[in-house]
């Protein structure tokens, strides 16, 4: 069936379509109703099904004979090490960390957090906790102490399980002196912390206190799983806002196992049994989806990957790991792409590996710009598919549905909406927009099985969040059109769509410009205040390494392009070269923060930024051009 029929079915029955989708999992007590709508708006799926997500993630393989299949494969290039865990190996050490914790007390509706780097422990402490219906909060390993006690306060966890460092290419990142720090300033006080030792930074304990994983599980049994409801939630996973408390989106049990098993085959197009490797940070919703639940619910190896796109020990260690171990869909973000790219501009490292297990290379965590994807591209001879979501949703929004049928792949979109997502462009007034035009995107709810039903212990904030602006859609957040073959484009945050005397223009058509100069690796582009026109923008630039050409020339060529490609409309003049750009951990450009830089305004240091030095590297660089602080 093609994807506009199943599309249509979709539409014509979304409660029957679903209900069909959760044959695919096993249950204590299947769904009879589907869909719920509260008195308060809000809605849930399968709220009367019972059922496991550790048991639809390990047992069930081991129970069907594919306990000896590789569950998981960490690959570590920090430490030139790699390892593989079964799926019956799996269950063993899941379920006897899951007796270890119930030993303690931990029990079903119980906070868990979760503190630590990319190793296997990670996935096999995620899946203890949804075993007993415990619920986990992962916190990206290494967040700063301050970051962590405001997530400890919220959720109110009984217990944390960490590491006791993390590693990084050039330093021992220990977690625990952070971790100790974020308890004293935390008001919530826990019963008590596991602690994975690491061989690179062995942590003192508190006697007492903390426990070191295996002495935990000494004299632990294993457990089995327990059923849960439908709407029970699985985890708690906050998205890293750079201003003001962080949002802690709740996943429901019963919508993420349905909406993320169909996903695997019919948007990824892999079969049970294939490696699938998701390069991103079990911190983020990446990582929870396609690294931990995905792959595993739907039978596949995943990868675990404890190194950078670069550095590690270089620019080929992505396509040496597909090589090493089969990969058939490998998934990152664009950023990563272009780290490797500005390494390797020629794609010599491709050359060196064979990728022939590699049918095709999914986008996502910000916009793909169309430079990236055709040098990728080019180099793997492979789709090349972006595909755009969020924290909030938990998996696809727009994609290419390679698993249904290949539609055409248009560059610099991440294609059609999927089957659970009536998306929208609407004006300032939430009317439709018509194809073509640029405004903020939403979606009609109610949203598909698996998305956010609200945010935890905070219903008032998710409706004004998501719900106040346009009264029956989900508020995304972004800004985007819809062309005539229904495929979608994401411009920008709707944030970055600056107004220029009038004209609406959004950052990403410039920066797609920009990216396609020759010797440009990398960029953004910024809306800064103007007197005379509200807004202008500024362009920030990466070169590519190795090129020769003074920067100044680049600039002017910029420039020029941006003048011949888009007109004087976008009263594009300025461009500076940087030797980096601001990120968050998952790769977003911190956008914002370098306006309020460019304004000279005070802002707040993210909590989720990759190396905070960059922003005095930012400031300079803006200075220099005559923006911020004179």
């Amino acid at each position: 069936m093609k994807y506009a029929n199943i599309y249509q079915s979709w539409q014509t029955d979304p409660q029957g379509f679903w209900l069909q989708a959760a044959q695919a999992i096993d249950w204590y007590k299947e769904p009879q109703q589907v869909l719920n709508e509260n008195n308060d708006g809000f809605y849930e799926w399968f709220v009367d099904a019972q059922v496991n997500t550790c048991w639809n993630a390990v047992d069930r393989h081991v129970q069907s004979g594919k306990g000896q299949q590789v569950a998981i494969i960490h690959e570590s290039p920090i430490t030139n090490s790699t390892s593989k865990i079964t799926y019956a190996e799996l269950q063993e050490r899941v379920a006897l960390l899951a007796g270890a914790l119930s030993n303690k007390g931990i029990q079903k509706n119980d906070r868990v957090i979760i503190y630590m780097p990319m190793i296997p422990e990670a996935l096999i402490a995620m899946l203890a906790c949804v075993r007993i219906g415990a619920i986990h909060s992962v916190v990206f390993g290494g967040f700063a102490p301050n970051e962590l006690a405001v997530r400890i306060d919220d959720c109110q966890p009984k217990a944390i399980i960490a590491a006791s460092c993390g590693l990084e290419p050039d330093r021992i990142v220990s977690y625990k002196p952070l971790l100790d720090n974020a308890l004293t300033i935390a008001t919530h006080k826990t019963d008590f912390c596991v602690i994975f030792q690491r061989e690179q930074s062995v942590a003192p304990l508190i006697e007492g206190y903390d426990t070191e994983w295996h002495e935990f599980q000494e004299h632990a049994k294993p457990i089995d799983c327990v059923p849960v409801a439908g709407n029970h939630p699985a985890y708690i996973l906050y998205t890293s806002g750079t201003t003001g408390a962080p949002k802690g989106v709740v996943r429901p049990t019963a919508g993420h196992l349905v909406a993320l098993n169909w996903t695997m085959k019919n948007i990824y197009d892999v079969k049970p049994g294939e490696v699938f490797w998701a390069a991103s940070d079990v911190g983020w919703v990446v990582g929870h989806s396609y690294i931990c639940y995905a792959p595993l619910i739907h039978g596949n190896t995943t990868i675990v990957f404890e190194g950078k796109p670069v550095g590690t020990p270089d620019a080929g260690t992505f396509w040496r790991t597909i090589s090493k171990h089969d990969v058939a869909c490998f998934f990152t973000a664009p950023t990563a792409i272009r780290a490797v790219k500005r390494e390797d501009p020629k794609a010599e490292f491709i050359q060196k590996f064979d990728l022939s297990c590699l049918r095709t290379l999914f986008l996502a965590g910000e916009r793909a710009d169309p430079d990236t994807i055709k040098w990728a591209h080019d180099a793997l001879n492979i789709p090349i598919i972006d595909h755009w979501w969020q924290t909030e949703t938990g998996y696809a929004i727009a994609a290419n549905p390679y698993g249904i049928e290949k539609l055409p792949i248009k560059i610099g979109s991440p294609s059609v909406a999927m089957p659970g997502y009536d998306v929208k462009i609407l004006d300032n007034s939430g009317h439709d927009l018509t194809t073509g035009e640029l405004g903020s995107i939403a979606i009609k709810l109610p949203l598909p099985p698996g998305t956010l039903p609200t945010l935890w212990n905070a219903d008032d904030r998710f409706r004004k969040s998501y719900l106040a602006t346009f009264p029956g859609y989900y508020e995304t957040g972004d800004a985007g059109q819809i062309d005539d073959d229904g495929y979608l484009y994401i411009m920008a945050r709707t944030d970055d769509v600056i107004n220029i005397a009038g004209h609406r223009l959004s950052t990403g058509a410039i920066e797609e410009v920009l990216a396609a100069h020759e010797d440009v690796a990398e960029c953004a582009v910024i809306g800064v205040s103007d007197e005379l026109k509200g807004q202008i923008p500024i362009g920030l630039i990466c070169l590519n390494s190795g090129t020769q050409k003074p920067h100044g020339e680049i600039t002017r060529e910029v420039v020029q392009h941006v003048r011949e490609k888009i007109g004087p409309v976008a009263a594009f003049k300025r461009a500076v070269v940087v030797n980096r750009l601001p990120k968050t951990r998952s790769g977003k450009i911190l956008r914002g923060t370098m306006v309020k830089i460019a304004d000279g305004e005070d802002y707040k240091m993210p909590a989720t930024i990759d190396d905070p030095i960059i922003l005095d590297e930012i400031q300079e660089a803006l200075e220099s051009i005559g923006y911020g602080r004179k």
